[in-house]
């Protein structure tokens, strides 16, 4: 067999019909039908390779990732941060198991960033469970020193965060959606998960383990 022949090929001519016929071979295989190995991203410290694609185009292809930008949808914030694990998807248990990170998978990030960006809006602590010393609380965003105006500008706005998301700031870990390609553009971005959406996510999780 011819080297050259044995590809990844994104063509249809070598299935059958709908009617099981079998298809009349009246071409060899195409450039422009032509796949690529799977990048399997996986956790880790960044490394991408750029791949020069049809058109003189260029995918970048991630083969680790540590971290992503990730937006807080109620709350209209986008924020950078760490990927912890990932924990749960759809399609392949065996792609939770070695930590690969593909679209949709429900990975856990750092909370981190989006608790400090909440507490210095609202001056509210977020994740009330959790105890803090007296010398925590004076680094805090909540008790830092303000001015008058901004005081009144803090008073008028209003949040509140729901219990589910509010124990996930507790343990410092929140659900979160890759919603980016990971191997065609070589970020690892998403959103976290709030609501209805979060309580089937949670239900799934908890049913696998």
């Amino acid at each position: 067999m011819n080297p050259d022949t044995r590809c990844i090929s994104r063509d249809s001519r070598h299935k059958r019909s709908h009617t099981s016929a079998k298809r009349a071979h009246y071409r060899k295989k195409r450039k422009f039908e032509l796949g690529r190995q799977a990048a399997g991203t996986k956790l880790g410290p960044k490394r991408i390779h750029e791949v020069r694609v049809r058109g003189g185009n260029k995918k970048y292809r991630a083969m680790r990732l540590e971290a992503g930008t990730y937006s807080w949808g109620s709350e209209a914030v986008s924020r950078p941060t760490r990927i912890v694990a990932v924990v749960y998807n759809a399609s392949n248990n065996e792609l939770v198991r070695t930590n690969t990170l593909v679209k949709g998978s429900i990975v856990q990030v750092d909370a981190t960033p989006f608790r400090q960006w909440y507490e210095n809006r609202y001056a509210q602590v977020v994740g009330k469970k959790k105890r803090q010393t007296g010398a925590e609380d004076e680094k805090n965003d909540v008790n830092k020193h303000r001015s008058g105006h901004l005081k009144a500008k803090v008073a008028a706005r209003k949040s509140t965060v729901e219990s589910a998301l509010d124990d996930q700031f507790v343990s410092g870990r929140l659900y979160a959606i890759i919603t980016s390609r990971p191997g065609q553009s070589g970020r690892c971005d998403g959103y976290i998960l709030e609501g209805k959406e979060l309580e089937f996510y949670l239900r799934k999780i908890r049913s696998k383990k």
